[in-house]
Order: C-alpha cells, then sequence, then structure tokens
C-alpha cells in the first residue's frame, strides 16, 4: 500500500493530541519564572549571609542542580513537569534532570557501562557544542579585537 506525504500527514494530525497552547504556554511561562525565583531567593540568602555575588551565583546553581537531581529521583520532576511543561525544561534544572533520568534508567546496566555511559548521552552534546561555542566566540572576539585596534 503506497502512502503519499499529505495523506500520512493528515493521518498524523488526526491521531496526534491537540495542544492546548493558550494553557501550556502561560504554564511554562509561570513554572519557568518560579524556578528563577527560587533561584534569586536562594542567591538572596547567600548575599545575605556573607558570601560574594560570584560565589553565591555558583552556589545557587549548584543547589538548583542538586534539588533538580533529588526531585527526579524521587520522582516527583516528572509530575511537575507533566502540568508545568517546557518551563521546567528551559533552565538548568532541567539540564539536571536529563541527565539523572538517563542515570536513572541506565542503573540496572551496572555503574560503568549503564550509569557512566548513559549520563554523558545527555550531557556529552551539551559540553561538546558548549566547548566548540566557546572557541568560535573567542576567535570571533579576537579577530574583532584586532581589527578594531
Amino acid at each position: 500500500m503506497e502512502i503519499s506525504p499529505e495523506l500520512y500527514q493528515d493521518m498524523q494530525d488526526e491521531i496526534a493530541p491537540k495542544s492546548k497552547s493558550y494553557i501550556n504556554i502561560p504554564m511554562a511561562f509561570v513554572s519557568g519564572g518560579l524556578i528563577c525565583l527560587l533561584g534569586e531567593c536562594i542567591l538572596n540568602l547567600l548575599t545575605h549571609f556573607g558570601l560574594e555575588q560570584e560565589a553565591a551565583s555558583a552556589w545557587t546553581s549548584v543547589t538548583l542542580v542538586f534539588l533538580s537531581a533529588l526531585l527526579t529521583g524521587l520522582g516527583w520532576y516528572e509530575r511537575i513537569a507533566k502540568h508545568a511543561g517546557a518551563g521546567t525544561l528551559v533552565p538548568i534544572t532541567g539540564f539536571a534532570n536529563g541527565v539523572t533520568s538517563s542515570a536513572i534508567e541506565a542503573r540496572t546496566e551496572g555503574w560503568i557501562l549503564g550509569v557512566g555511559a548513559k549520563i554523558f548521552t545527555i550531557a556529552g552534546p551539551v559540553i561538546l557544542y558548549g566547548t566548540a561555542a566557546s572557541v568560535v566566540y573567542g576567535l570571533c572576539l579576537k579577530l574583532f579585537q584586532m581589527f578594531t585596534a
């Protein structure tokens, strides 16, 4: 049986669940904002207790990553993300959730070939492209400085 691309698209559109953008977009905005608000509260608390801004910023990131990994391990992050949508994916907490959940799924395969390898299925591309982008940006900045000085 031969199916044209148009017929296949029509069949897919008919079966796929309809997105409620009028609810999903505001929920993502609010949930992402609440995560950022939590980060700001942690940052203000740490600076209030005497940490310098740079150190407090680093500890805020570490705390948010830890909380995300903990909530993922307890199975709560998925429940939150089910209602909050993309708002939980965009901040650093979404990355921590992705890394932690892939490690949890692979724990039956062992610590090295399971958890150790699967962590890098998520983190690897981020590290690779983050490093490559920093090199490209550094070269662009250097070229810009050479021609403007």
